[in-house]
């Protein structure tokens, strides 16, 4: 076995236990002195990092995002199947489906009608906490679109991106492929049906709707919202057909084309590449070329030619990405023979270090192995596949932490650290290379 060969597998096996840090986490209590909050993560909840940031230096990721919790529950599927973990991965699964049930039952009016909590805020704080009015929407079917909740099933009272209607989706991709997969006991799986019927039914009414995009920044419709959306329709509808729902399945089937034809229409023929965003009222965005694109043909896979790893379009759109990070990050200039570029989100990224993400760049590598297992020159994916993962293990420490960020003139570690995201896309990546070499 070569050395590259080796640390795939003694890094695939720290990112397991890694990632189960972030899951059901009920030991860690976060303290919010200037909100006048202790948070105590519940069981089933999934903190995006386990290190209790306060932007000072590193930020405060103590919360359950719906996006990033789906990724991670399907990481773990992954892990359960090939036996990296046992049996408690099923209990997670469990617990994760009742706290993402409980958390429908939130209501913001509870919190206006209350009001005790805005004594504790801190004057200085204030003006990041949410006005009444935008909490007492909260209820019913806004609660899924809330982007994030506490770890412990309360509500954020923070400012935020919000809607975000990528993480229904998501999470029914998941729920969907745990239900197909694992042998979950009677009472789990019906629950888990209950879960999944509700997200499904979510992104069913809102696929039309503006939400924020994937990094919570800009308002519009985004291509990787309306990939995953359509994928878990898709996947969602043939579930309900073999459930004995046919009507329920044409509902969701109906929706379709409609959908694809809207994905179509993010191709640039000018830009050679998938825009990945149309910001409301026509906005101008600098973020058009963005690492999302490719993220959403990993997370909602298709074996359809178009909007999927099988899709030129899609690997033009790729290509755009690695020469513009080859360009703009110092990292990336003269890289030795067999490394591929560091991947980023987008052009002109100023958040922490502005630069590389470990899940870009490992989506980049997972997107080409699963080209090659797709019945593509199998041997030229792979070979780009690796040359990405070759530059993860270059700017991944001895001890195998994973932060979000690395520096793109440095490679040092920057932004929230010990992400479970990170620990996932590591997981995900190496699965998706295992089913192509054995």
């Amino acid at each position: 076995m070569s050395a590259f060969e080796q640390w795939i597998d003694q890094q695939y096996t720290h990112c397991a236990q890694a990632m189960l840090r972030s899951v059901s986490a009920v030991h860690l209590l976060k303290r919010r002195p200037g909100f006048g909050q202790s948070i105590r993560a519940a069981k089933g909840s999934v903190i995006a990092s386990p290190v209790l940031g306060a932007y000072d230096p590193d930020p405060d990721y103590f919360f359950h995002w719906f996006r990033d919790s789906a990724i991670v529950i399907d990481a773990l599927r992954l892990l359960y199947q090939d036996r990296s973990i046992g049996p408690e991965a099923l209990t997670h699964f469990a617990d994760f489906v009742q706290f993402s049930l409980d958390l429908q039952q939130l209501d913001g009016r509870a919190l206006v009608s209350s009001g005790a909590w805005r004594t504790g805020v801190h004057p200085d704080f204030e003006k990041f906490v949410r006005p009444d009015a935008e909490l007492a929407q909260v209820q019913a079917d806004t609660v899924v679109g809330e982007t994030r909740v506490n770890p412990d099933g309360s509500l954020d009272i923070s400012r935020w991106g919000r809607p975000q209607n990528d993480g229904p989706p998501l999470r029914a991709l998941s729920v969907l492929r745990w239900l197909r997969t694992a042998p979950l006991s009677a009472p789990t799986r019906e629950r888990a049906a209950t879960l999944l019927r509700a997200d499904l039914a979510y992104t069913a009414r809102h696929w039309t709707d503006a939400c924020y995009d994937i990094w919570e920044e800009e308002q519009g419709l985004h291509y990787y919202t309306l990939c995953v959306s359509r994928r878990a329709l898709d996947e969602g509808a043939s579930w309900l057909q073999d459930s004995g729902d046919p009507a329920g399945a044409q509902a969701l089937r109906a929706r379709l084309p409609a959908m694809r034809t809207r994905l179509d229409q993010f191709w640039s023929p000018a830009l050679g590449f998938y825009r990945s965003r149309d910001l409301a009222a026509g906005a101008a965005s600098t973020k058009e070329l963005d690492i999302a694109v490719i993220l959403a043909a990993i997370h909602a896979p298709s074996s359809e030619p178009a909007h999927s790893v099988h899709d030129p379009k899609m690997h033009l759109t790729l290509r755009a990405l690695e020469q513009l990070f080859s360009a703009d990050y110092p990292i990336n200039h003269a890289l030795p023979l067999g490394r591929g570029a560091a991947m980023g989100r987008y052009a002109g990224d100023v958040y922490y270090s502005g630069g590389a993400y470990y899940f870009s760049t490992l989506g980049a590598a997972e997107f080409c192995f699963r080209a090659a297992a797709s019945g593509q020159p199998a041997s030229s994916w792979m070979a780009r596949g690796d040359a990405y993962l070759a530059t993860v293990q270059a700017y991944t420490p001895a001890d195998g932490e994973l932060s979000e960020q690395f520096d793109k003139r440095t490679g040092a570690q920057s932004s929230a650290r010990q992400l479970a995201w990170s620990y996932a896309a590591f997981i995900s990546c190496v699965g998706a290379r295992r089913a192509v070499i054995g």
